[in-house]
């Protein structure tokens, strides 16, 4: 009868433990895979537009007319912090005079409650400053493949300085990326 007395309680106390760690952790994000492929604005290794002229005497190399497209302005590749992460991390200008982040060939573990931030620090800073005075983007769309983040239009793009995969839940972050513009 004593013994039933310890069991009852220690059982239900090791539940309610098991559920919290579960709910809190997710453990099984581990083995899952969220992949995306969205259209990049601007393809990883794009390069300038050129055409050929050829006249009697000369050939010669000049630059294609090009009607206005998308421009990367700052790049860089993910840095592991709490996760390996690889990939590219790209500030693309738009068309009309708006910003996006995208995504090239990203690869980092699923976590829970993962977000985007972009950050005025730069991205050898310490973990924990990533977590201040950042712009989020929203939730990571997915842990593998292409994807693409609008910028608000009333963020000031001249003071990113790194872009983020940010664990809310934990406090945590799971890589960065420099956006430093020329």
């Amino acid at each position: 009868m004593r013994r039933r007395r310890f069991l009852i309680p220690a059982s239900v106390f090791l539940v309610v433990v098991l559920g919290v760690g579960l709910y809190l952790f997710q453990p099984w994000r581990l083995l899952t895979v969220r992949e995306t492929h969205e259209a990049l604005l601007v393809p990883p290794a794009a390069t300038g537009t050129t055409t050929q002229l050829t006249t009697q005497s000369t050939t010669s190399v000049v630059p294609a007319p090009v009607a206005e497209t998308a421009k990367e302005v700052a790049a860089g590749q993910w840095r592991s912090l709490e996760h390996a992460t690889t990939g590219k991390a790209s500030l693309i200008r738009l068309p009309g005079g708006g910003h996006s982040v995208q995504f090239a060939s990203l690869n980092t573990s699923d976590g829970p409650d993962l977000y985007v931030y972009l950050s005025p620090h730069r991205s050898g800073s310490s973990e924990k400053t990533f977590g201040e005075g950042f712009t989020s983007l929203g939730k990571l769309k997915g842990n593998r493949g292409d994807q693409v983040y609008e910028i608000p239009s009333g963020v000031d793009v001249s003071t990113i300085r790194s872009v983020v995969i940010w664990c809310q839940r934990f406090s945590a972050g799971f890589a960065v990326a420099p956006l430093e513009q020329a």
